[in-house]
């Protein structure tokens, strides 16, 4: 016994220096982070640049077109434009980043969990994820919105709760596979806990996974806070997020004013678009199908 299980195969771990070449050789993937690196400068550092005041209304400086002193004009209330799409960029990103985090981590501890203890056990667990997935993310989230008032962090928890479904599914599929590996297996007859067994090999070994699903997550996430946001049941007044910006601007796009509704609705594609193709590099820079 003690020979075989001296020559048993060793854990396969990904080669992430390997996978990070892959990565930047894929342009649309290294063009979508430095979209995404862009407007984190813009949201975060931009408002020490170019200094606003998002908090007070100036009606004397209502509906400006674009010009010297107000590069992408006023809106209604006379709130600098541009200044405003860094205000609500921030709140946009850090909730969709926040959120996209805390749904992968639900999600991978449900799936790892389910997929390694199998049986019943996996059946229920499961089952519970059918049926949330059954239950369209949005529609709880407007109930949840038109219920209470929600704020930044009101935001992230209910988008994290609704949004873990996916991920869950995608870490239990890995970790069904990887449960039945020879090192998985010696670990176990070696007398090593389940515990060790999923913080030693299942995650590790399901970083592929979960990476790409989480920023396929913050994707959602963005895009799930701009469509509560513009109906009008996002962060209030005077806080506000790209979709809020689209809600407010809306109406003045019929009257001419297209700096009212064009810098977020291009904000909100583009970082979506950056984000989903920062998912598609990932998940082909580490697929490592056929490894044994």
């Amino acid at each position: 016994m003690t020979a075989v299980l001296q020559t048993a195969p060793v854990e396969t771990v990904p080669n992430y220096w390997v996978s990070l070449r892959k990565f930047t050789r894929n342009k649309l993937a290294v063009a979508g982070l430095a979209v995404v690196l862009l407007f984190l400068l813009f949201c975060f550092v931009g408002p020490l640049l170019y200094s606003t005041d998002q908090t007070h209304t100036d009606l004397g400086q209502v509906n400006l077109a674009p010009g010297g002193a107000h590069w992408l004009g006023t809106d209604a209330v006379g709130h600098d434009e541009l200044g405003r799409l860094m205000y609500g960029g921030k709140v946009s990103l850090l909730v969709g980043l926040a959120a996209g985090v805390l749904a992968t981590v639900i999600g991978t501890l449900w799936g790892a969990a389910a997929g390694y203890a199998g049986g019943w056990v996996d059946a229920v667990m499961m089952r519970v994820v059918d049926a949330g997935i059954a239950i369209p993310a949005l529609f709880i989230l407007l109930v949840v919105s038109a219920i209470t008032t929600p704020d930044t962090v009101g935001l992230i928890l209910v988008l994290g709760l609704v949004s873990w479904l996916v991920p869950s599914r995608l870490v239990r599929a890995e970790t069904l596979t990887l449960k039945s590996r020879d090192y998985v297996l010696t670990l176990r007859a070696t007398g090593g806990t389940h515990g060790r067994a999923i913080t030693r090999h299942i995650l590790p070994n399901s970083v592929s996974t979960i990476v790409v699903a989480a920023t396929f997550q913050v994707a959602d996430a963005i895009l799930l806070v701009a469509y509560v946001s513009y109906l009008g049941l996002g962060v209030q007044p005077p806080k506000t997020d790209w979709g809020g910006m689209l809600s407010a601007g809306l109406t003045a796009a019929y009257s001419g004013r297209w700096w009212l509704i064009v810098p977020p609705g291009l904000a909100i594609i583009l970082v979506v678009c950056a984000f989903n193709a920062i998912g598609d590099g990932l998940r082909d820079a580490f697929d490592v199908r056929g490894r044994g």
